[in-house]
């Protein structure tokens, strides 16, 4: 019995950790335009960015951890806006990092799913998000938020568990497509903003009074991560 079960994961980490075979081209341009879809007209895009607010603030929340800070909880709201609460020293490298984290983790995080599927690691990318979902779900305190993270954890679960190669090919680019494209366009939605006078205490307000940099440098930074991600990300999906 104990080898059967030590032969079963073996081979339940071989088939997560292996490589499978990259989707054809019309495959990967077909995903950056169905990304492109839901990020560019301002009605889908009302809706998807809820996924991009999970990654936000699951960035807050992965930092505040690494840091040493302690996560209370994070909270979604229907209007794609969302909060994370963590403990600790109010200045510091580490309350400056975790405010930093928001709008840089979705193009990251795109950059590093590229990273995983240029090298044919699409069930590891699969996994890899359902994961990161489960442990947010955990930290979610409101019921908005948690139906939001159930519904997509629940999508990448069942296309993990029951769908083909192909079809899990490319949900994965798609995913990672939208995330490289969805990443750059909140920073530009948030500077617009405060160009009429909203958002007062938005990441980059948090960051210009914790370190003293304008927060107009903060935004070069969000742009810069964005965009070189995307920049960056898109070769490695191209195969270029």
């Amino acid at each position: 019995m104990d080898s059967t079960a030590s032969a079963s994961l073996a081979s339940l980490w071989d088939e997560v950790t292996g490589t499978q075979p990259d989707p054809d081209l019309w495959v990967v341009l077909a995903t950056l335009a169905a990304a492109l879809a839901v990020v560019a007209p301002h009605g889908p895009w009302r809706l998807s960015r809820n996924a991009i607010t999970i990654a936000h603030e699951g960035g807050h929340g992965i930092v505040a951890l690494l840091t040493g800070r302690t996560l209370t909880g994070i909270r979604l709201h229907s209007d794609t806006s969302g909060l994370t609460v963590s403990r600790g020293k109010p200045t510091g490298i580490g309350m400056i990092l975790t405010a930093a984290a928001g709008y840089t983790a979705p193009p990251l995080l795109g950059l590093g799913g590229a990273a995983l599927l240029g090298t044919g690691r699409i069930t590891l990318l699969l996994w890899l998000a359902t994961v990161l979902l489960v442990a947010m779900l955990v930290m979610i305190r409101n019921a908005y938020g948690a139906l939001t993270v159930l519904l997509t954890g629940g999508t990448f679960v069942l296309v993990s568990w029951l769908a083909g190669p192909q079809v899990q090919a490319a949900f994965a680019y798609a995913v990672v497509w939208f995330l490289l494209l969805g990443g750059v366009r909140p920073a530009f939605e948030l500077q617009a903003k405060r160009a009429r006078g909203g958002a007062g205490d938005s990441d980059a307000d948090q960051l210009s009074r914790l370190t003293h940099v304008p927060a107009g440098l903060w935004f070069f930074l969000f742009h810069a991560v964005s965009l070189c991600s995307l920049l960056g990300g898109g070769r490695w999906l191209l195969g270029l």
